[in-house]
């Protein structure tokens, strides 16, 4: 978890509502949608009528003030029915995840992966966009958890917004770009990833052709396969098995695994073993940080039945449109006119306009992955 995380609030009742081309390996364990998606999925599943496993799930989660850190600094609340969520993916490469990820164990933590998720008016579709870490921003001024302001910053990749500020500096730099207010806060720590997927019992994807990635510990054939928690952490995870071995193939390669992680959520259904729910639900609560809004058990189950009707079917999942930066082929800077379609759709709710992404920089790795 990130070290600017407190404990989650008092119990409620039951009914209470990227992109480097080629190069050394980065930590890139973006199981963050993945994880998160499992997590509340479950929660409405399994959280319904089980009030007495409340005191111990609630005490699981952990919380960050984002609204009070943020203040009034931010872009309006658009009251149209839609909801935007920042899913963020955090490594502290301390405990388990360094075993995972290995790096140095030096206390800090990072952020490899960042999903704004716009759920539509009426919840019963979603876009997803993913933004690069390496994408050079303009960065603005941010006070961390510890009160300390950090000064705006030019022509900084986009993941060192959380390593300077945390999750309200995050925030903020995604509310900068976008100009659109994240309504929640999702950060996932990768550690409990791979036990989640083999809890839910792995999950089935087709692979069009092989793929061996000796860093990510990798071996699959071209076919359909059953990725337990291992295979699939290494899935999320590679870039230099598949495509042009950058970050923006590898970010195609998890939205399609998410869709595929999205189906098996769905047969998991109300009849299976009360202990397989719990202990999804237990692992998930410990793997995920949320805005103090969704603080509770309560909270985030209501959230979560809210998302319950979205399939993979109604998911449009993108990547925020880039380019490679002509100064260093390794970085990829904002393709600013069609990034601006994408943003003025998701805050009119409309569906992001099949153009904006057409002619940006793209990882090659698309239709690798099916489910």
């Amino acid at each position: 978890m990130s070290a600017e995380s407190t404990p989650g609030p008092g119990i409620p009742g039951p009914g209470t509502k990227a992109a480097r081309r080629r190069g050394p390996r980065g930590a890139g364990h973006r199981a963050a949608l993945v994880t998160a998606w499992t997590a509340v999925g479950i929660l409405v599943l399994g959280g319904t009528g089980v009030g007495y496993l409340y005191f111990k799930l609630n005490g699981n989660l952990r919380t960050v003030d984002i609204n009070q850190a943020l203040g009034g600094d931010r872009p309006a609340k658009v009251d149209n029915g839609s909801e935007n969520i920042l899913v963020l993916g955090s490594d502290t490469r301390a405990g388990a995840n360094k075993e995972l990820g290995g790096g140095a164990d030096d206390g800090s933590a990072r952020s490899d992966t960042a999903m704004i998720i716009h759920v539509y008016k009426g919840h019963q579709k979603a876009a997803v966009v993913s933004v690069p870490r390496d994408t050079l921003i303009d960065r603005p001024s941010c006070t961390d958890a510890k009160g300390t302001t950090h000064p705006a910053a030019s022509g900084v990749m986009f993941n060192s917004a959380y390593s300077t500020g945390g999750a309200a500096c995050a925030v903020k730099t995604v509310e900068s770009v976008t100009g659109i207010r994240m309504d929640h806060y999702l950060e996932v720590d990768f550690s409990g990833f791979r036990k989640l997927i083999d809890e839910l019992g792995g999950v089935e994807v087709t692979t069009t052709k092989a793929i061996e990635d000796r860093e990510s510990h990798l071996d699959l054939k071209a076919g359909t396969h059953k990725l337990n928690g291992r295979q699939a952490l290494g899935l999320v995870r590679t870039r230099h098995g598949v495509g042009d071995g950058s970050d923006l193939g590898r970010i195609q390669l998890q939205q399609a695994f998410v869709k595929a992680l999205v189906k098996q959520v769905d047969q998991v259904g109300v009849l299976t073993s009360p202990k397989k729910l719990y202990d999804l639900a237990d692992t998930g609560t410990k793997t995920i940080t949320t805005d103090s809004d969704l603080g509770s058990v309560g909270s985030l189950t209501g959230f979560a039945d809210g998302l319950k009707s979205i399939s993979s079917k109604n998911m449009r999942m993108v990547t925020m449109p880039v380019e490679y930066d002509p100064s260093n082929p390794n970085r990829v800077i904002v393709a600013e006119a069609k990034a601006k379609l994408v943003w003025t759709a998701l805050k009119n709710d409309r569906p992001i306009p099949a153009g904006a992404t057409k002619g940006t920089a793209t990882g090659q790795a698309k239709g690798v992955v099916t489910s």
